[in-house]
């Protein structure tokens, strides 16, 4: 049976090297990125060094031809001051913009995009480490406090414009709000908050690459009014989570297999165990109630 064709854009970048082993196996390649450099200087023979946001949609649509799905990885990265960041954002939308119209005239059937946690992140701030707010589903109003945020969120609308059928066709489009995709000893940082927060928001490499996966091949990923729109959240099975899997659980079956709680037990042992009352999820710490 011949693999099905899967173009990734964004394919030097972190998360891709997390999961192009597995898709290699599985899929027929196309890779896109603006430079065949990984982050760590590893060159990637096989990636067509492309800038998405350089031209009209039109230039790319050989790049998408044939394929079934479009993995959009790719975003350019800001500097400066946050309140500078519109700019830079800005033209991640036009490049997103650019993906969705692009895989819309090819006749991609799927854009699976990565989203981010990011895009409703107001409500972790301002919610859930007050514990005002236990749990955050795929379905609350995304609101953000910062400008790569705003992009992430209106990128997940505008792909609702493909999908609801506005200009024809109905493109498929699953946002996956990746969360902390690290393989990295914890802590980041020495900030206990930090710490525990990363503990709820891990996706492990292998958990990334089931999730992504089932975001290409869910059959039906049809919303409640017949939409084939989703938002889910990208995590492994954590013990300390704060965000809902019940989109990425029930539509797309994923099964997470990893734990940070367990994955990381020895950093939680050295790291918490200084803080007494660190114990919980994320938010303040008991003794500071």
């Amino acid at each position: 049976m011949p693999k099905q064709k899967v173009v990734i854009i964004g394919a030097a970048g972190y998360v891709a090297q997390q999961i192009l082993p597995v898709f290699r196996e599985r899929y027929d390649l196309v890779l896109i990125d603006v430079s065949n450099v990984t982050r760590d200087g590893t060159k990637i023979e096989d990636v067509i060094v492309e800038d998405m946001l350089s031209g009209e949609s039109s230039e790319y649509e050989d790049l998408f031809s044939g394929t079934e799905a479009v993995l959009h990885l790719a975003r350019k990265r800001r500097e400066g001051d946050p309140i500078d960041h519109f700019r830079i954002e800005n033209a991640n939308v036009q490049m997103n913009y650019n993906v969705f119209r692009t895989a819309f005239e090819a006749g991609v059937s799927r854009v699976v995009y990565a989203s981010s946690n990011h895009a409703a992140d107001w409500y972790e701030q301002a919610r859930i480490h007050d514990r005002k707010m236990e749990n955050l589903d795929p379905y609350t109003l995304p609101l953000s406090h910062s400008f790569y945020g705003w992009a992430k969120a209106s990128t997940e609308n505008m792909g609702f414009l493909f999908a609801c059928g506005a200009f024809g066709r109905r493109l498929e489009v699953v946002n996956v709000r990746i969360g902390t995709p690290a393989e990295v000893d914890y802590p980041r940082t020495q900030d206990i908050r930090s710490f525990k927060r990363h503990l709820g928001s891990y996706i492990s490499p292998r958990d990334m690459a089931q999730l992504l996966i089932k975001a290409i091949e869910t059959p039906d990923i049809n919303n409640e009014d017949g939409v084939p729109w989703q938002i889910v959240y990208g995590i492994s099975d954590n013990t300390r989570a704060y965000w809902s899997l019940i989109s990425a659980r029930d539509v797309l079956g994923y099964s997470p297999d990893d734990d940070a709680e367990v994955k990381f037990s020895e950093q939680i042992n050295r790291h918490l165990a200084k803080f007494p009352g660190a114990e919980g999820r994320v938010g303040i710490l008991k003794d500071e109630v």
